[in-house]
């Protein structure tokens, strides 16, 4: 049995290997040549950064607009102390900081990222780094310089011939705050927590006296309670906490009523000066209370609840401009935390005369305003008026699927009121012509801040800082308009 398997294993023969035979065919793209690629390659760079970015890029313009046409004057008379590490020089600062804002990166987190990763940035830089808490500081500190930035801006697109004030668009858009709406808290709400606040206050207090009458025992017994580093007659974390936002709100809760006592105070002295006599106490005599709805935020109490675009509410601002129609370059920006855009008109007006006055510009006799409906009111349409403006403000919603007005003839009748007056001349010929502007002239406007700049969202908190953000985003959008328009050279020409 043996033999008959050693048998077959001797008839076994050594084959010799042989190559497999290659296909006929070539491998895809193996005779095409390729542009040479090694990731390890020495390259010898430019020395200089600004030969790094290609001509016309919108870092060339930043970095000539700070160099040569921006005053930074209020900006570096700042700096009067010579004790401390030398700071960054505000050139770097304010270019980085306009850089930042025209390519929706405002995040000082982001901005310090990209000094390392992006080759416009570094160019702007010089090479430099500056972390981000030395650009949130010098953003925080030169706040309202940048927002200043507004009027220089306006001035160089005024020397360009982008501003012609023949029709401008006066509209409102709400900014995001830095708060949630979830840290918000009516004034009927504030109330009922108060006193469960007290409540649990007053209990946590009996039995923390409890565990301290207890003092007397020996220290062993007092290191297991209360631990070897504790005297034992501190408050409770729980107490502490809840005692601080017992605090919190008291503070929330009389800063609404001041808010409700400042309001009535107004209304009875508008009510003195037209010789009328309000039902309601003078709050000198008795103290009004809140509404129970009236909200306050505990994050941003500046800010306020608003209902946006979406039909959403959310914690914001209500930025305010005015846009001139020629090239959309605003001239006239401003925000507040008031919801209704009816009582932003005169603040818009008299900082658009103040802007006009400083870069040098008159309105001409037939200049428009146009406004919707939101603006609406005898007292706006006289303020236009005052201001040299012919108002087409309108005074009600005109569905998209209603046949167009029909333009009205004959003299005005004269029991016409106020309302009635601008109806009738909004649905004129010229009128409808006019309004008709309206949207392409400043919605887009909005529009394109968003979404080029991330201006949405507001990042400082309070009511000052909102402004200063928003003409800040605002001088931006100008600049932006004038580098799109032939840059600094048609300042120049201008």
């Amino acid at each position: 049995m043996a033999q008959a398997l050693v048998e077959p294993q001797e008839r076994l023969m050594e084959v010799k290997a042989t190559e497999p035979e290659r296909s006929a065919s070539a491998p895809a793209g193996e005779e095409k040549t390729f542009r040479p690629y090694d990731p390890e390659q020495v390259l010898l760079m430019a020395p200089v950064l600004r030969e790094w970015v290609p001509e016309g890029d919108l870092a060339h313009f930043v970095c000539d607009l700070v160099e040569t046409s921006l005053d930074l004057g209020s900006i570096y008379g700042s700096y009067e102390s010579e004790r401390g590490f030398p700071p960054y020089d505000p050139r770097l600062m304010v270019k980085l900081l306009v850089y930042g804002y025209a390519t929706a990166t405002p995040s000082s987190r982001k901005l310090e990222a990209a000094t390392y990763r992006d080759v416009a940035v570094r160019m702007l830089c010089a090479d430099q780094h500056p972390d981000y808490r030395s650009i949130a500081r010098f953003r925080r500190r030169h706040l309202d310089a940048l927002a200043e930035l507004f009027v220089q801006a306006l001035r160089l697109c005024r020397q360009a011939g982008l501003v012609k004030l023949g029709t401008l668009a006066l509209d409102g858009t709400k900014l995001r705050a830095n708060a949630s709406r979830h840290k918000a808290m009516s004034f009927e709400r504030m109330a009922k927590t108060e006193a469960a606040l007290e409540a649990e206050i007053a209990a946590m207090r009996a039995t923390a006296a409890d565990l301290l009458e207890g003092a007397e025992a020996t220290d062993q017994a007092e290191d297991e309670r209360y631990g070897p580093d504790r005297r034992g007659d501190e408050l409770p974390d729980e107490l502490a906490r809840r005692e601080s936002r017992l605090a919190k709100i008291r503070a929330a809760k009389a800063a609404l009523e001041a808010e409700e006592t400042e309001r009535e105070r107004s209304r009875h002295a508008e009510a003195a000066a037209q010789g009328r006599k309000l039902r309601k106490p003078h709050p000198d005599d008795e103290a009004p209370a809140p509404k129970a709805t009236a909200q306050r935020n505990f994050t941003d109490p500046d800010s306020k609840i608003m209902k946006t675009s979406d039909g959403s509410f959310h914690q914001c601002f209500n930025g305010q401009a005015v846009v001139d129609e020629h090239a959309q370059v605003i001239v006239s920006a401003g925000a507040s935390n008031q919801a209704p855009d009816c009582p932003q008109l005169e603040d818009a007006l008299d900082q658009l005369a103040d802007n006009l006055e400083a870069v040098g510009l008159q309105l001409p006799q037939d200049a428009a305003l146009t406004a919707d409906a939101g603006y609406f009111s005898q007292g706006n349409v006289a303020i236009a008026e005052a201001h040299g403006l012919d108002p087409f403000i309108a005074t009600g919603r005109h569905k998209h699927s209603d046949p167009p007005p029909i333009a009205p003839r004959g003299p005005i009748p004269t029991h016409a009121t106020p309302k009635q007056r601008m109806a009738r001349k909004n649905r004129t010929k010229k009128g409808q012509a006019t309004y008709a502007k309206r949207k392409a002239i400043v919605e887009p406007v909005f529009g394109q801040m968003q979404t080029v700049q991330g201006a949405r969202q507001l990042l400082l908190r309070g009511s000052q800082a909102a402004l200063a953000q928003w003409r800040f985003n605002c001088a931006i959008h100008n600049l932006l308009k004038l580098h799109r328009a032939g840059g600094l050279q048609l300042a120049r020409a201008g």
